[in-house]
């Protein structure tokens, strides 16, 4: 499954805030046999995203679209979406009915607010989604996401994002299997080694370099076991090998 990742927000941009979102979905897709093969970063401009989204929606299996969504003018992400497919945003009525709830639960527990704000929403707007779209919701946030055609769109603030993810995890599973090994040997001397590797079997290899007392990561990475397993063998007899126990690394 071929995956493209688009993130949206000015803030990332700008600096301002890190983008663990990309980092995470790609981690998550790759350990469900998914292969991400776009990250991209857009401005909140429904032009620039739409024209990414059309494309890499030709292009891909999936996109996911993560950040621009909820009520501030800046949130055009999901009507981009909508203009991307050529579908006309319309109010979702579970949405709305969702919505509409936890506005009410919000008022009740925060009477000080609502008093003091005058706390309206514009529940119809904020229930809008492209034409046909399957709603994802959850109790993580306010902002709900949509799965449409092979493009998925979710929240930006991490929790929302990885709680809304849930929801649709399972039809990124694919077919491809890794295995990684560990070794002391500085990265430079590695070239021939991966060349030859990469000419005698089906696979992907990638090199991590080591830092300090850690030593460096190569992944084998393929749809084929057997493969993966063969080039694996090869690696050991060729490269310095160590076992790295209680690791976190991936």
């Amino acid at each position: 499954m071929q995956v493209a990742i688009l993130t949206v927000g000015d803030e990332l941009l700008a600096g301002n805030t890190v983008n663990m979102n990309a980092a995470w979905l790609a981690e998550e897709i790759h350990e469900r046999g998914g292969s991400v093969r776009r990250i991209l970063t857009l401005p909140d401009d429904i032009e620039i995203i739409a024209h990414r989204v059309r494309e890499w929606h030709d292009s891909f299996d999936a996109v996911v679209v993560t950040g621009g969504l909820g009520g501030t003018p800046d949130d055009v992400t999901m009507d981009a979406v909508s203009m991307a497919l050529d579908r006309n945003a319309v109010v979702d009525t579970e949405t709305r009915e969702r919505l509409e709830e936890k506005a009410r639960q919000f008022a009740t527990e925060n009477p000080e607010l609502t008093d003091e704000y005058d706390l309206k929403l514009d529940l119809d707007e904020a229930a809008e989604l492209p034409a046909g779209g399957r709603p994802l919701l959850t109790d993580a946030g306010w902002a709900p996401g949509c799965a449409v055609e092979n493009v998925y769109v979710l929240p930006g603030i991490p929790r929302e994002m990885k709680a809304m993810f849930e929801l649709v995890a399972d039809e990124f599973d694919g077919a491809v299997v890794s295995e990684t090994i560990h070794t002391p040997a500085p990265e430079g001397a590695l070239g021939g080694v991966l060349s030859d590797v990469r000419d005698r079997f089906d696979v992907a290899v990638g090199s991590y370099p080591g830092r300090g007392d850690t030593p460096g990561r190569l992944k084998v990475t393929s749809t084929d076991l057997d493969e993966v397993s063969a080039a694996v063998e090869w690696l050991r007899t060729h490269v310095e090998v160590v076992n790295v126990v209680d690791t976190d690394m991936k």
